[in-house]
């Protein structure tokens, strides 16, 4: 059996392997450049659309720039990545004269990365590396699970999510430093009250509504025009006036002094998880008509079918079970032991982290693993750093005469 050096000859050309639809290297990268650039604004134009509904407000004039800007500088990353590498393979394939385990896919994918994460933000390279990580991770996965090497363990990325999530709402909950973006985002799925420092600051929140209020308003209403005419109320003022009198009952139910938030416990939680329900299913909406927007112009039968399908409710479904789980918990932890800690983020966590059921993705839940690894290495290294103290002088010189 003859063994094969991993430096051996790849008997093959760079047309035969970069480009077989044209012999000319130059005209072959440069077509994969341009549509590269076309397909990577494609998506970021996406990505930060969404970014920017997310906020929940209208965008500034600065904000709606700077994502203008990172939209071009994001896009020239992606589509310079997708460049560089045919262009580099050809070129190791013209410097050595062929191909080898190396110059075949190695040097070309480091040197093709390297010269684009360059072009990227610096904000944005630690949370690229990240991504990238994550990607490899599940690779070198799928790779021993196809050899046998390991085996897939049922629902094993919604217990992944759900550890590391954990992990995740136990800093969120604690003293720690929070400048990581991780926490901005907890900090829009679960609410801000939630944070630690807010129960200090309880008096200033807005009061539980009392329905007595709401009586006298309106026979105050009712005392000022007293010779008004009443006509018929049409379904456009019932339904909104008995919706919001529901609101407000739901939120006078009572809240228990130590929890942190405004109106009722279940005003608290019902709030969280309708308005993430709608936000999934408004963002899985969008992605699925933006990705059949073609389809669909030509074929408008398909609009309620992008409307209304099982897809839709998933995500949907994930980040309001998530909210209103985490919610709930602590709520009712708060109630059982009377008192608020951050140690409760471990048993909402966990239970709240099972909703990632509803929408489980493999990618996702090995990023939240390598951002909870990594925000725990920094909160440790913080923490030595602030209870580290350097000797003095003086103890120093002590310990030379000894």
């Amino acid at each position: 059996m003859v063994i094969f050096s991993k430096f051996q000859t790849i008997p093959t050309s760079c047309t035969q392997y970069v480009h077989p639809w044209t012999d000319s290297c130059s005209s072959a990268t440069t077509v994969l450049g341009v549509h590269a650039l076309q397909e990577s604004f494609r998506i970021y134009v996406t990505v930060y659309m969404l970014a920017l509904i997310m906020r929940g407000r209208v965008p500034s004039q600065k904000e709606i720039k700077q994502a203008f800007a990172g939209i071009l500088i994001s896009s020239l990353f992606l589509g310079t990545n997708a460049f560089a590498f045919p262009l580099f393979a050809c070129w190791l394939r013209k410097l050595l004269g062929h191909f080898n385990m190396l110059s075949v896919s190695f040097l070309p994918a480091f040197l093709a990365s390297y010269v684009a994460i360059l072009l990227e933000r610096p904000s944005r390279r630690s949370l690229l590396a990240l991504y990238v990580t994550n990607v490899a991770t599940e690779t070198l996965f799928r790779m021993a699970a196809w050899r046998g090497l390991v085996h897939p363990v049922p629902y094993g990325q919604v217990l992944i999510f759900a550890a590391a999530m954990t992990a995740l709402l136990y800093f969120y909950r604690g003293r720690q430093a929070k400048r990581d973006s991780m926490f901005s985002l907890l900090r829009f799925v679960v609410g801000p009250y939630e944070e630690n420092g807010y129960a200090e600051n309880r008096e200033d929140l807005p009061s539980v509504v009392d329905p007595q209020e709401l009586q006298s308003s309106g026979s105050a209403q009712k005392i000022r025009r007293p010779t008004a005419r009443r006509k018929p109320r049409s379904l456009l003022y019932v339904i909104p006036t008995g919706f919001y009198r529901i609101i407000r009952k739901i939120q006078g139910l009572g809240r228990h002094t130590v929890c942190p938030h405004p109106f009722s416990c279940t005003y608290y939680t019902l709030q969280g998880a309708v308005r993430l329900f709608a936000l999934g299913y408004g963002l899985q909406v969008c992605l699925h008509i933006l990705m059949q927007a073609r389809r669909a112009v030509r074929k408008p039968s398909l609009l309620p079918k992008l409307l209304i399908h099982r897809k839709a409710f998933q995500l949907g479904a994930f980040l309001g079970g998530f909210s209103a789980v985490f919610k709930m918990m602590s709520c009712l932890l708060r109630r059982i032991f009377n008192r608020d800690s951050k140690f409760h983020a471990v048993p909402a966590g966990l239970l709240a982290g099972l909703a990632f059921g509803f929408f489980p993705d493999n990618t996702i839940a090995l990023y939240v693993m390598w951002k909870s690894l990594q925000v725990s290495i920094a909160t440790v290294l913080v923490t030595e750093s602030n209870t580290f103290q350097p000797p003095s002088p003086t103890c120093s010189l002590k310990f030379l005469i000894v």
